[in-house]
């Protein structure tokens, strides 16, 4: 797994933390971090995505809200939520390709959610990504 691809997981891993303990993300971050090592380059952008995401959470909720249409952001499982929410930032930044955003969002929820969900995940975002290219 690339190292931006392990950052990934531990922002998504970070923000469902921070979430459930009700704790502050950089605390989240730290926590994980003292669990096992990462290099440098890893934990700079899972911290860049983690406090990004974190920071414009009441945004990126009203655009999962937009497209998650008969779903409640409260019904969603928490991985699936903050899946959503990491990858709708990473879209927003524009620092990555779409493509390899959403791919890394579905494998994601295929790893530590379900199959549904990843099918979920792919067509909120695919409508977000259709709306933000008119």
């Amino acid at each position: 797994m690339g190292k931006r691809s392990t950052s990934r997981r531990i922002a998504m891993q970070a923000l469902y933390q921070a979430e459930c303990a009700d704790i502050d993300i950089k605390d989240a971050l730290n926590n994980i971090f003292e669990e096992e090592k990462y290099i440098k380059d890893t934990k700079d952008f899972s911290r860049s995505l983690a406090c990004g995401t974190f920071e414009r959470k009441e945004e990126i909720d009203k655009l999962i809200k937009k497209y998650s249409k008969e779903w409640k952001l409260e019904r969603m499982g928490g991985v699936d939520r903050n899946i959503l929410r990491l990858a709708i930032y990473e879209l927003m930044i524009k620092e990555t390709p779409a493509q390899v955003v959403i791919n890394e969002a579905v494998e994601l929820a295929k790893k530590y959610s379900t199959i549904e969900a990843a099918k979920f995940i792919n067509g909120i975002l695919g409508a977000y990504l259709k709306d933000l290219k008119l």
